[in-house]
């Protein structure tokens, strides 16, 4: 009514409510992050710490029992997810030097002190350093999360530098993850894609140049990405 009245279209309040599905591992940790530097974005926080209505701000300002304890077990559940572990607050310690990791990345790009590349040889010695630590870790505490990819530690490092950016692909690309992922998605809803389409994954693009070839989209967004 009240658009007929005034000749406008679209919402009055907000946009629409969107939903992302969203695959564990990678596409997971990077999305919760992506979130918890909303504020930071938006220039209300420099650190999306000091934000105490975020996931991450209650996880680390709220204790270990309550609401904080409901965050950080969300976190170490998009976290690791992928190595079968679920809501364990018990893992938070561990889970938090690692996502606390990604975050900062993404801050230092923000601030413009991040480089725009990282070289082979600081590529080469953060593996050595992030094998030994977690070698380390591993007989120091036999409860502790085992990481033998390091390989893709170093891809989440470089990726998080794009999520101090406005990322449409994590409001608006339906589907996020692996190309298998967003395929086998893509086939169980195919009667809602044109029937031109042969298949459901789409490189990023833009701002989110970064993640190309690992992780994918539904949608393929080409303009302000």
């Amino acid at each position: 009514w009240y658009n007929r009245q005034n000749e406008r279209k679209g919402t009055l309040w907000e946009e629409r409510f969107k939903s992302v599905i969203v695959e564990s591992g990678i596409a997971a940790r990077m999305m919760a992050a992506y979130i918890d530097l909303n504020p930071v974005r938006a220039g209300m926080v420099t650190d999306p710490a000091k934000y105490r209505w975020s996931s991450y701000g209650e996880a680390i300002g709220g204790g270990a029992k309550g609401n904080a304890k409901k965050a950080r077990e969300g976190l170490v559940r998009a976290s690791m997810s992928h190595k079968d572990l679920g809501f364990d607050a018990t893992k938070w310690n561990e889970v938090a030097k690692i996502y606390r990791k990604m975050l900062g990345v993404a801050l230092e790009r923000k601030s413009g002190e991040a480089k725009a590349q990282v070289t082979a040889f600081k590529n080469k010695r953060l593996a050595a350093v992030t094998q030994k630590s977690l070698q380390h870790r591993e007989k120091s505490d036999p409860n502790s999360i085992k990481h033998d990819d390091n390989k893709t530690v170093l891809q989440e490092m470089k990726m998080a530098a794009m999520l101090g950016h406005r990322i449409r692909y994590f409001s608006d690309g339906a589907v996020i993850g692996s190309k298998i992922f967003v395929n086998e998605t893509f086939a169980q809803a195919r009667e809602k894609f044109s029937g031109k389409r042969k298949d459901g994954a789409r490189k990023m693009r833009g701002a989110a140049e970064s993640a190309a070839g690992i992780l994918w989209s539904a949608r393929d967004l080409r303009l302000q990405v």
